[in-house]
């Protein structure tokens, strides 16, 4: 593994010494809502487990506007971004009158999707119902992305539903690609494909192994992860489409280089999360069972300050791997979503990194 240079040690120093009193704070910032566990396709990377009919019925808009009204009572809502996700939030048909609430109570809004069902009414249907971002997800070119999602002719639907949003120019919008070993070599086509049709921000992110994830078709190995990394950095100096990774993961060297940001987790910092089922949790890509409550039993902003412990406090994740990394300081055990229900952790990007 590389060293790190003196600007990049000096700017994670910066960035370590800013998180101390951001997480005694715990400013809500972001407020991600599973709104229904149900979905229209068959992915082989989910995480889920997502279903077309789910064991959890869908959150009632009613239940999740009294955790908005406790999120108002205490914080400025036009601060608070709520992020609908699912499942596949298109799945609802009433998901038009779900934003509207959001809307009305002065949270902005916006939503991750397959754009499967995105057509141009319920587009329009979104805008007026307050829609402001939109994130839709994009893993090959053709059959490549229909055996990703698990369903013929769902390419062709992601990408009209792509070109719609960014020809409209209404709202913050980017795509997310999903790394694996079946598209890797095509990354170049993918980014000329979309630089195309005019996206200007473009996520990719890996696999986590939980769920369908595990299956290995979708882990890339060590060498094609570094490759990533340096696809990555390329396209960033190119300046054709602005190309990030996901926000998972401290990567040592490349920190500064692959992101608009120095790595940071903050689950349960500023980011919070509502779950199918009524559970307090914090980013929906955490599976593992960190939950603080439940909004059936609880009010979301009295746990919000007072339960969040385990995310803001982490040392308890120094253990194992972590105990004698010399980048403990910067990355703090990695994400919460890249630890088990032990709190073990799974994945390392960093080892991955140096053993390539």
């Amino acid at each position: 593994m590389e060293r790190l240079g003196l600007r990049r040690r000096l700017a994670l120093d910066i960035t370590r010494k800013l998180r101390a009193p951001l997480a005694q704070e715990h400013p809500l910032r972001q407020l991600f809502w599973e709104c229904t566990l149900r979905c229209n396709l068959s992915c082989r990377h989910c995480g889920s487990d997502c279903k077309a009919t789910a064991g959890c019925k869908d959150m009632p808009v009613a239940d999740f506007a009294r955790v908005l009204d406790s999120v108002a009572a205490a914080t400025d809502p036009h601060k608070v971004m709520v992020n609908v996700t699912g499942g596949e939030p298109l799945v609802r048909a009433d998901l038009e009158q779900c934003g509207r609430v959001i809307y009305e109570k002065g949270f902005p809004w916006g939503m991750v999707t397959n754009g499967l069902l995105l057509t141009p009414e319920r587009y329009q249907g979104l805008l007026r119902s307050g829609l402001r971002s939109m994130t839709v997800s994009l893993d090959g070119i053709g059959e490549d992305h229909d055996w990703m999602r698990g369903r013929k002719g769902a390419y062709e639907r992601a990408l009209a539903a792509i070109r719609m949003v960014v020809d409209s120019g209404e709202i913050a919008f980017d795509v997310v690609t999903c790394v694996t070993r079946r598209n890797f070599s095509k990354l170049d086509q993918i980014k000329e494909l979309l630089i195309g049709v005019g996206l200007k921000e473009w996520r990719l992110f890996t696999v986590f192994p939980m769920g369908r994830g595990a299956d290995p078709e979708m882990q890339i190995s060590n060498g094609q992860f570094r490759a990533l990394m340096e696809f990555i950095k390329g396209t960033r100096r190119e300046g054709r489409i602005k190309a990030s990774y996901g926000c998972e993961g401290f990567l040592g060297h490349y920190e500064g280089d692959v992101r608009d940001h120095f790595y940071l987790c903050n689950a349960g910092v500023t980011v919070g999360g509502v779950l199918c089922d009524g559970s307090i949790s914090a980013c929906t890509s955490i599976r593992s069972d960190y939950h603080q409550g439940n909004i059936y039993a609880d009010d979301f902003m009295e746990v919000w300050n007072t339960r969040f412990q385990p995310y803001r406090d982490r040392s308890w994740m120094k253990k194992d791997a972590c105990g004698d990394c010399r980048f403990w300081k910067y990355c703090l055990g990695n994400g919460m979503h890249l630890r088990d229900g032990d709190g073990n952790l799974v994945r390392c990007h960093l080892q991955r990194l140096e053993n390539e």
